[in-house]
């Protein structure tokens, strides 16, 4: 296997930012994604902020591999779309800035008929951010969800070459009834970014739910040399939010990818 970049997501780790990278780095991590909705904000990214985390990330030898902000609506809703997109826009600006390419957000459901209202607004506004995205340096990373990777890929064909990038969360698509090895088939070099995050379905009760890695049914051995073959070689950050230990949880999960 590849030596991908284990990152740790902040924003599992429930601390303060500095001691939240001084764990990530005692995990033996060498990246972390921020949260744009935790400490760091674009409205508080003043230069002086920014250089005394960029300090921060210096002296714990850290990277930066991704900046998540989740939105309430996807980009199809026209609900306050207008905020949401500068929203993004800023959120872009604060990737580059703390020198991350990707902002990972899930983009709203695909619409079965992509020339239907919803499916319009979601190509344009995507297709502007992708534009824009040249200007502020950083990138909108869609989050694989409750669409299969087939969906997700009509999307991108849909779009100008190179206007969204995708994160694949193999637990999502467990969650959702979804392969993650179908889906990095259909992604393939558009994935860009990983979560390690894995999940089971329960048949009796129709539904699935988040497990820690390793224990659930996302085959990561054959996952990790798909991910190779497509010459992936981004981050794949761990935690989830609804674990009941997670620093406990986020050091097996570092030690089990490492393991591979």
């Amino acid at each position: 296997m590849p030596p991908f970049r284990l990152a740790v997501r902040l924003k599992c780790l429930s601390l303060p930012l500095p001691k939240a990278l001084a764990r990530a780095r005692e995990i033996g991590v060498g990246a972390v994604e921020f949260d744009a909705r935790g400490p760091v904000k674009p409205q508080d990214l003043t230069p002086t902020a920014l250089r005394e985390i960029r300090k921060l990330l210096t002296d714990f030898e850290l990277k930066v591999a991704a900046v998540e902000f989740q939105t309430r609506r996807g980009y199809g809703s026209t609900d306050e779309l207008d905020r949401r997109v500068e929203a993004t826009k800023a959120v872009m600006r604060m990737a580059h800035a703390l020198g991350a390419e990707l902002v990972v957000n899930q983009v709203g459901q695909v619409p079965d008929d992509l020339a239907s209202p919803e499916g319009q607004t979601l190509v344009e506004v995507l297709s502007d951010l992708g534009a824009y995205s040249e200007h502020a340096g950083a990138w909108l990373a869609a989050e694989t969800g409750s669409e299969s990777g087939a969906d997700l890929r009509r999307l991108l064909d849909a779009l100008p070459k190179g206007s969204l990038a995708v994160t694949l969360n193999p637990g999502n698509l467990i969650v959702n009834d979804h392969s993650p090895a179908e889906a990095v088939k259909a992604l393939g070099d558009d994935i860009r970014h990983v979560r390690a995050i894995d999940g089971v379905r329960d048949l009796g009760r129709r539904r699935g739910t988040e497990v820690e890695v390793g224990r659930g049914s996302t085959d990561w051995p054959a996952l990790l040399g798909s991910l190779e073959e497509h010459g992936y070689r981004g981050s794949i950050a761990v935690g989830r939010e609804n674990a009941d230990n997670p620093l406990v949880e986020i050091g097996h999960a570092v030690g089990y990818l490492s393991a591979l």
